[in-house]
């Protein structure tokens, strides 16, 4: 049997229907006080047709439009709930985000490292740029004192990660 478009639906209904866990429907209950679904007995939820709307609105402006969640509630809070809806291309009609990831671009054929200064500081020093035929002006390795830079650069960042798992 299928419901109307007016009529409630349970956070499992929501769920399926825009592609989002149910634990992330409750989280975001707790993050944006304007999604608002009527508690029945049992702690039961039931979105209105309004509330499904502003929650597929926000899941394509994190999910699509790359907004943090502090965004959303920026513009939620400056240009309310309307807004976000317009700002998401009317939310209930979206296609749903595919989950899983595009392809990337295939990489061009080659790779050359390009050296952009003689500063000696700097470990931006050398990059890589897009290069038909490799310029023979190119630098194609790295000095002692910059890969000893580099190799202090990449210990701090493993330090750091190790740090942060």
């Amino acid at each position: 049997m299928e419901k109307t478009t007016e009529a409630f639906r349970t956070i499992g209904e929501v769920a399926d229907e825009l592609d989002l866990p149910q634990h992330v429907l409750r989280f975001w209950e707790t993050k944006f006080s304007q999604i608002r679904p009527v508690k029945r007995a049992g702690g039961r939820r039931y979105y209105r047709p309004e509330d499904i709307a502003l929650v597929a609105a926000i899941r394509v402006l994190l999910y699509s439009e790359g907004y943090t969640i502090k965004g959303v509630q920026r513009i939620l809070k400056e240009q309310g709930v309307r807004a976000v809806m317009a700002a998401s291309g009317g939310a209930r009609g979206v296609a749903p985000i595919r989950s899983e990831p595009e392809a990337p671009a295939p990489l061009p054929a080659r790779m050359a490292p390009v050296v952009l200064s003689s500063a000696p500081a700097a470990p931006r020093s050398v990059v890589l740029a897009l290069a038909a035929p490799a310029p023979t002006s190119v630098v194609t390795c790295l000095s002692a004192q910059d890969r000893h830079r580099l190799e202090a650069i990449l210990a701090e960042l493993t330090e750091c990660s190790r740090l942060l798992a």
